[in-house]
């Protein structure tokens, strides 16, 4: 089955062995690099630092993938391990600690003292490094991370189909995860069928060693609409809202989480002429409007080029009008990209402008595309940054970009960490916002 974001190995292959889990810390950090290579941007686009993938995590398919923020330091995935950043000055970055724990695709979050790691790849064991002979464990693993410089594993969850992505919503000193995953897989000890459902876990936030799947819901009681996968890929919260969007592949689905553990369906999106892969959802800060991105071809092609419909592989804007979402307009990057990159809509966020609807994202090797759909049906670029194709070519480009506290970070798949700076009158005034954290798929009102 082909899996979106799936850019590494894949779940059929053999990972890469890990003899034990390891952690390494840069103890008087590593300083940036000065940006280079063959970087494009507009002209209101700055490229401020980069910061190369290092050992452990620079070997044939430790791919970077998502990120998350807390105060100073910013968070970023790999398949090879995590790794965590100072950026208490952003044109400085510095590494403080890299933790080896190999898997797909190791996508994080943090909450408090708690990082939480999404592993979609049957595994040996919860532990870093486990290898009993049978790889039949996949889901989240815990670690606490209030010490910079040494994180330590606490724990971990088994999900069924293991978790491609996981969606924190928070409950005071409860903290529930919506795991995300395809399925269901033929022959699969982790992945049976049927797999029309999200796990969700409760993780107490004091005795996180006792997390546990606490509900199963089935939010799908009428769809057969994939021929992809069933579950889900992505789903963002926005507790204030009581309002969650899930992009379930094949489907796009409004949900009311007023009760955590019980979402409810409030409507259910199908685009069959346009959609591929519903791959992820961003609400704008009003809750009146949902992105919901299309990852044609899984992120492996060459989608944004003149052979393909500005509609697909693309990012579609609904209105939520009345209780109820309107399809208003498309965006894709209007930068046609070479036959040999691939590119299609990834992972973004919004950049905090009060009464504006503004949005960096990623779209692999099509690089990084800063856009306002504050009309919702005349959606448009106002900014980016982009490398030329990856030398030796192979799947490459930015996976992750968010906008945080004056700053863009992107985490590229081979470049490692990018940290960009808008200037622009539409945007200036987002450097006012000054956030404590940072997690995309539980959005906060700013």
């Amino acid at each position: 089955m082909a899996s979106a974001c799936a850019a590494g190995p894949s779940a059929t292959e053999e990972p890469t062995p890990a003899t034990a889990p390891q952690e390494t810390s840069a103890a008087a950090g590593t300083p940036a690099t000065s940006p280079s290579g063959d970087v494009m941007t507009s002209d209101n686009v700055k490229h401020i630092a980069n910061l190369p993938l290092t050992a452990p995590f620079n070997g044939e398919g430790d791919l970077g993938t998502d990120l998350a923020f807390q105060g100073d330091y910013a968070y970023v995935g790999n398949f090879g391990g995590f790794s965590i950043y100072d950026i208490g000055d952003p044109t400085k970055p510095q590494l403080v600690s890299q933790v080896s724990c190999p898997a797909q695709q190791n996508d994080v979050t943090i909450y408090e003292d708690l990082l939480i790691l999404s592993i979609d790849e049957p595994q040996g064991g919860p532990e870093c490094g486990s290898d009993d002979g049978e790889r039949n464990w996949e889901g989240l693993r815990i670690f606490d991370v209030k010490n910079k410089k040494s994180p330590k594993y606490v724990g971990a969850v088994q999900a069924d189909c293991g978790s491609h992505t996981h969606t924190m919503v928070p409950a005071g000193e409860t903290l529930y995860v919506y795991v995300s995953s395809p399925g269901p897989e033929p022959d699969s000890q982790t992945c049976p069928a049927p797999h029309e459902l999200i796990s969700i876990v409760e993780v107490p936030v004091k005795s996180p060693e006792s997390a546990k799947v606490v509900a199963k819901p089935d939010i799908f009681p009428e769809r057969q609409h994939s021929e992809l996968a069933s579950g889900c890929h992505d789903i963002t919260a926005y507790p204030e809202k009581k309002l969650a969007a899930a992009a379930c592949f094949g489907d796009g689905v409004l949900l009311d989480i007023s009760d955590p553990v019980k979402p409810k369906v409030l409507q259910q999106l199908t685009d069959l002429e346009n959609f591929q892969i519903w791959h992820s959802a961003t609400f704008n800060n009003d809750g009146t409007k949902v992105v919901f991105s299309d990852e044609l071809g899984g992120g492996g092609q060459a989608t944004c080029d003149r052979n393909t419909p500005a509609t697909k592989g693309a990012n579609a804007i609904y209105d939520l009008v009345d209780g109820k979402l309107e399809k208003r307009g498309y965006y894709k990057i209007p930068r046609e990209q070479q036959e040999n990159e691939n590119c299609v809509a990834h992972n973004g966020s919004l950049i905090p402008v009060d009464g504006k609807d503004v949005m960096v994202q990623s779209w692999y090797q099509g690089g990084v595309s800063i856009w306002d759909f504050t009309d919702s049906a005349n959606p448009k670029e106002i900014g980016y940054f982009e490398r030329g194709p990856h030398e030796g070519g192979g799947i490459a480009g930015t996976w992750s970009a968010y906008y945080y506290n004056g700053y863009i970070y992107s985490s590229d798949m081979t470049e490692g960490l990018d940290v960009l700076e808008i200037t622009d009158p539409l945007t200036d005034p987002a450097k006012q916002v000054k956030m404590d954290d940072f997690n995309v798929q539980t959005q906060k009102s700013y």
